[in-house]
């Protein structure tokens, strides 16, 4: 998620940092439409109680952290990474984010990646945690190349008022601790936690759950603590709690944040922190590129009876090679076809010489080009441009494309579509039909099919000049 900012943080990245960015979908926007992740559900126990939480199991429709079709063991974990890893060339990165807590299951999540160190060294490897046993588990996390650690971190009041009504309960010390006292043990945790891995050089991605009338006060206050700490990248998602999630908040009716709450939050957190405007809020499970899961196609039979020799085989490291060093070929033509327009959490005096700008947004079926027809669309990327310059604001979902079969052409969701993008002016689409044009139409939103197969970041900004400046009507 992310958001018109007001003001941009300094985010020189040196080319060490470069390096372990470049490839990473997670943390670099830039890679998130190239490259593949997949998460493995190795860790089911978790050593704290949120609110907004529900670690369910056979859910295969829901995109959200903590859900899962199954559990695996270490050693099928390793065998599906080489299995996909050789499918899906693209494979970047292997994390660890649950469906409970990474290092509230030590054994299971440091013997995937002992495993993994071996098998496929090639890859990236992540976890995610609540932070509360960091400090314990800090030498584990270099031992096994871990370089890029998210923790989540919903708030930093230290008299814990605010953590109470986020965790029930927190386990420490083999007792819960409850209510302030269990919220304020955990803060110190993370806070510890999180600058003995900058210490020593690891990235850290902190997440921030934003939950209307709890926690968003406080979010810029957890921005300017992250950035005192030497955090890279902050992702401030929104809370997801419609009553059939079964969690806490969503049987007590507490609302789900909606885009514009999230982009006000991020506003008021981007003066401090360089913030992430990507996320999907994947599954603990999911498998390819972000914005897409594939994990329903990658079954256990479909793996766990092959030998290591075999997967090796499939897995082909050196054909993986060469397809990395394609996907950066194209990158750099890509950057040269949009001739770097795009300016990172930009303020609207940076994008706009009059610091009016257009919401504009796009539907992509990845490699950064304008190439999904809409009625295939589940999903669509929100810029923010002017006639200075672009940026990436935000993805934003709907339950379902507006052609999802025959069978549902009149319960197409236009209605949820024209309010997910009620706020922006144009839509760029590789195609469009008459009638779903008429309904956006209706709404004040100009959709245009003309710069169909072309860079985004190029389309948006020339789209932006075609409808709100002059200079090609003159032309013309």
């Amino acid at each position: 998620m992310s958001c018109s900012c007001t003001s941009s943080p300094t985010t020189n990245v040196n080319e060490e940092i470069q390096e372990k960015i470049k490839n990473h979908p997670c943390y670099s926007e830039g890679a998130h439409q190239h490259y593949a992740r997949i998460h493995l559900p190795v860790a089911p126990a978790c050593n704290i109680q949120c609110n907004y939480c529900n670690r369910k199991y056979d859910c295969s429709n829901e995109s959200r952290p903590g859900v899962t079709s199954g559990k695996l063991q270490p050693i099928e974990a390793a065998k599906k990474v080489l299995y996909v890893g050789g499918e899906i060339q693209q494979l970047s990165v292997v994390g660890i984010a649950g469906p409970g807590d990474a290092l509230a299951n030590p054994k299971k999540t440091f013997e995937t990646f002992k495993i993994l160190q071996e098998k496929s060294p090639d890859l990236k490897f992540c976890l995610s945690t609540n932070g509360l046993k960091l400090t314990e588990y800090i030498d584990e996390i270099v031992k096994y190349n871990i370089d890029h650690v998210t923790v989540t971190i919903n708030t930093v009041d230290e008299t814990g008022e605010i953590g109470s009504k986020i965790y029930p309960w927190v386990h420490w010390e083999h007792k819960k601790l409850r209510g302030k006292e269990g919220a304020k043990r955990l803060l110190k945790q993370q806070l510890e936690g999180i600058k003995m891995l900058t210490d020593r050089g690891i990235l850290v991605k902190a997440n921030s759950v934003l939950i209307s009338g709890v926690n968003d006060k406080d979010l810029p206050n957890v921005a300017k603590k992250l950035k005192e700490l030497n955090v890279f990248l902050h992702n401030i998602m929104p809370l997801l709690s419609a009553p059939e999630f079964g969690t806490k908040f969503g049987l007590d009716g507490v609302k789900s944040a909606t885009d514009q709450e999230v982009m006000a939050a991020q506003e008021a957190c981007g003066m401090d922190m360089k913030l992430m405007s990507h996320c999907r809020q994947c599954r603990a499970d999911a498998v390819g590129l972000i914005g897409e899961d594939k994990s329903e196609e990658f079954a256990k039979e479909t793996f766990t009876s092959k030998s290591f020799e075999e997967l090796e085989e499939v897995y082909n490291l050196e054909a993986r090679v060469k397809k990395h060093e394609m996907i950066e070929n194209w990158r750099k033509h890509l950057e040269k076809a949009n001739d770097r327009i795009k300016i990172e959490q930009a303020t609207k005096e940076e994008l706009s010489s009059t610091s009016q700008t257009k919401l504009i947004a796009v539907t992509t079926g990845g490699e950064g080009m304008v190439n999904m027809h809409f009625g295939s669309a589940s999903e669509f990327l929100i810029y923010e441009a002017g006639d200075k310059a672009i940026k990436f604001v935000m993805h934003r979902k709907i339950e379902s494309a507006y052609c999802s079969g025959p069978e549902n052409c009149d319960n197409n969701p236009i209605e949820e579509i024209k309010e997910t993008l009620k706020d922006c002016d144009i839509l760029l689409t590789e195609k469009i039909g008459d009638c779903p044009m008429d309904e956006l139409n209706s709404i004040g939103l100009i959709c245009d099919e003309s710069y169909a197969l072309q860079p985004i970041e190029r389309s948006v900004y020339e789209a932006y000049k075609k409808h709100f400046t002059c200079e090609e009507q003159e032309a013309g």
